[in-house]
Order: C-alpha cells, then structure tokens, then sequence
C-alpha cells in the first residue's frame, strides 16, 4: 500500500474512523513526564491513521514497553482534521502520520530530520522519494500498500467467471454475469470521500502519458481535467460501480462496504491490502483476489493495480529531546527487531518497505501476495494524488458525490475540479 495507505487512507482514513486510546495509568491522563535521564519515564504520544492496525499497534508497543519498562504509549486514531486539532491546541504528538509530496511540503517544519537513522540504508529507495527534501529524509515508511477491486473468488465461479478481467469490457461483462446469477456485483463505500478523491481520481492521473507534466500543465494553467479522456472514462467507471452496486452508496461508511464485501453480500470491493486483517476477522477462509479497476480495453494499459507507500510515520521536531529520543528509538526497533518484523507482517499483514523484512504470502496474506506478485511483474502505477494540491481532496470528494448524488452532470463535475484545482494550488 503502499504508498497509502491509505490512506488516507487509505489512509488516510476516514470520518468514520474510531478514537482508540491505549496507555498506562501512568500516561492516562495525557500528562507527560518526560525527561532526558537515563531510565526515567517516557510518554510517547502516538498518532496513528490506520484504524486497521489499532489492536496490533497496541500490541506491538506493549512487546516494545516490555523491553523498555521506563517508555509508555499514549496511542490516538483518527483522522488528518483532529491531528490539525492537537497540533492547534498545543497537543501535538511525538510520532504521527504523514502522506509525502504535497503532505511532506505543507508539514515539513514540523518535521524532524531522520536521515541519519540506521533503517534509512535498508529501505527501498523509491520508497523514500516522497518524503525527501533538499536531500533530506523526514518520514519512515510504514509499508506498501495496493488497491484496485478485489474480488470474492467463491463469488465468481458461481456466476460462472472463468477469466478474471482485465479490461473496461471484461470488467462490464463480469458484473452483468454476477447480477445474473444473483449477486451483488459491487460494494460502494461512496461516503467515504477519499475512496472517490484520492484512491479514485487517482486512477485516471496515472493513465496520463506523463502525470507529472500533466499536473504541471494543471498547475500552470495550461491543462484542463475537463475533456481529458482518461478522466471521462473514470467517470464510466463510476456510472458502472453504481449500476451493479449496493443501494445507498453515498451513506455506505467504510466498515460497512468492507463488511459487505466479508460476508459474501457483494463480489468486488474498491479497497486495498490493508483490508486483510478485517477480512480474517470476518471470516478468516474467504478467498480473495485483486483485478484492476480499468479504464480501458487495452490491457497493456489497464491491467494494473495501484502500488505505493500509504503513510509515513514522522517526528515531531519540537518534542522534548527525550521524547524524539524515544521515538526514533522505537521506529528503529520496529523495522529492525525480530520481534517487530514478524510483527509487521504477521500481525499488520504489512508488505515491507525495506529489504531486510521478508513478506511472505501465508503471513501478509492474500491481497499482500497479490499486490507484490503485480509490483513484480512491473504492473503496477504510484499514487500520484499525494500530488494534488493541499486542502483540494475533500472538495474532489465532495464534487464527486454530487455527481453519484445526481447533484451534478459529468461536465459539472469535470468543471468543479478544475475550478478546485486551480482554487487550491500554489
């Protein structure tokens, strides 16, 4: 998921997502005690993105406290609007969260420089692009991360699937053969903003021949979203998603399209790897898969899934030295340790960013094998929505749902983002 998280996820990674606090008695009730001599107590403040990962984080920060009885955690989930909030009300954590490019820019003096931190040298290297600047590293990635749609395989063979498909025809022709046989061909979690401004508008800037230079075109005014193909032919895809989905997608939170799709009520998914442990909780013997979410009916073109870092954890630069101490202390830990490792990818069902973690398919699972086998084969395009504009994606969002909503007609939309874009840029 890389890189996305996801989200924001994503994530990035939504409204809906739960507050979870775990901490000692001792960091309970926020107080932080944290001093630079040897042994004595730490409160690490922890923002995380991931509501996915909220028991496994808690549990491998345990392992961590454990091995370092005078550090504590004080544990946060939730979203990029209440991490504005701390950080506002002077509240701001040690550790939290971070998307690249655009994100890294807006946040970067925030940010504590980490490029003397020995898990540089073992991370991929295009997976330290986003978050580098004037040659400086300020985030760690926490992992990679795919998406597309995935796919209920029981759910296919009954409707009689025999070749997954790999084009916008193949993709229509799929959903008619599950309605036919009486299945919910898709799950829409459309409340979800980012499942349509991020992960979504995200697909048609990578069908771009050259996404850098048609943002710069964007940017400098001379590009339009409006008429682009590749962005119509989105919006094909988001006409196809609502003739063959659940009702009411525009009121379909996150937890319930996943939990649609984990009971076998729907056969595909718009989601990512970072699903997984959702999924096992549900139903631990669902058998799944990705095809990509096609635009085209060239499968050179078409048949890709979209890879890349989702976040980066980060510190922040004005904590107390100790604090920063013992945060980098445990993001080291985490991607070096043979407790955290295996942590990593058995329990978050991570695909790893650095090379001294192995991913195996029975530990990340199976959307994990399949994102890496797609990575491997060279079909996979980067997220290039950590590219837009700062402050733009709630609008693509909420102009999007309009247009599900009927509040607005393809042009309209097309319109709004362009006015957006060119609202938010710098």
């Amino acid at each position: 998921m890389a890189f996305k998280k996801y989200s924001l996820v994503a994530g990035l990674l939504s409204a809906s997502l739960l507050l979870a606090t775990a901490c000692s008695s001792d960091s309970a009730s926020g107080d932080k005690k944290s001093s630079g001599g040897k042994g004595e107590k730490v409160v690490v403040d922890l923002y995380n993105s991931k509501v996915e990962i909220v028991d496994q984080l808690k549990a491998l920060t345990d392992k961590y406290t454990n091995e370092h009885p005078n550090i504590t955690f004080n544990l946060e989930t939730a979203d990029s609007t209440v991490l504005k909030t701390k950080f506002a009300s002077n509240k701001a954590p040690d550790i939290f969260y971070n998307g690249g490019y655009q994100d890294a820019q807006t946040w970067k003096d925030k940010l504590e420089d980490l490029s003397d931190q020995p898990w540089v040298k073992d991370a991929y290297e295009n997976a330290l692009k986003p978050m580098t600047i004037d040659g400086k590293i300020y985030g760690q990635p926490m992992n990679m991360e795919g998406y597309g749609f995935a796919y209920n395989k029981k759910l296919f063979k009954k409707a009689g699937i025999t070749e997954l498909p790999k084009t916008f025809s193949e993709l229509e022709e799929a959903a008619k053969k599950l309605k036919d046989a009486g299945i919910t061909p898709f799950s829409n979690g459309y409340q979800e903003s980012w499942v349509l401004s991020d992960h979504g508008l995200n697909v048609p800037f990578t069908y771009q021949a050259d996404p850098d230079a048609f943002i710069k075109g964007l940017n400098d005014g001379t590009g339009k979203i409006e008429g682009n193909e590749h962005i119509e032919n989105y919006f094909k895809l988001l006409d196809l998603t609502m003739k063959y989905g659940n009702k009411n997608p525009l009121t379909t939170d996150y937890n319930t399209q996943v939990t649609q799709f984990a009971t076998s009520k729907a056969a595909m998914i718009q989601q990512g790897n970072w699903i997984q442990p959702m999924l096992d909780k549900i139903d631990p013997n669902l058998e799944v898969g990705f095809i990509p979410m096609a635009l085209s009916d060239d499968p050179a073109q078409a048949d890709k899934l979209m890879v890349d870092v989702p976040f980066y954890w980060v510190v922040y630069n004005k904590a107390p030295e100790a604090d920063k101490k013992a945060a980098k202390d445990f993001l080291n830990w985490m991607v070096s340790s043979e407790e955290g490792k295996t942590a990593l990818v058995k329990e978050f069902k991570y695909i790893p960013a650095f090379k001294t973690i192995e991913g195996k398919a029975e530990d990340i699972g199976p959307l994990g094998a399949e994102i890496q086998k797609y990575y491997g084969e060279g079909k996979a395009n980067s997220w290039q929505y950590r590219k837009f504009p700062t402050g733009a994606g709630n609008e693509f969002g909420a102009i999007l749902q309009a247009y599900i909503g009927g509040q607005k007609s393809k042009e309209e939309a097309m319109k709004s983002l362009d006015e957006t874009w060119a609202k938010f840029k710098k």
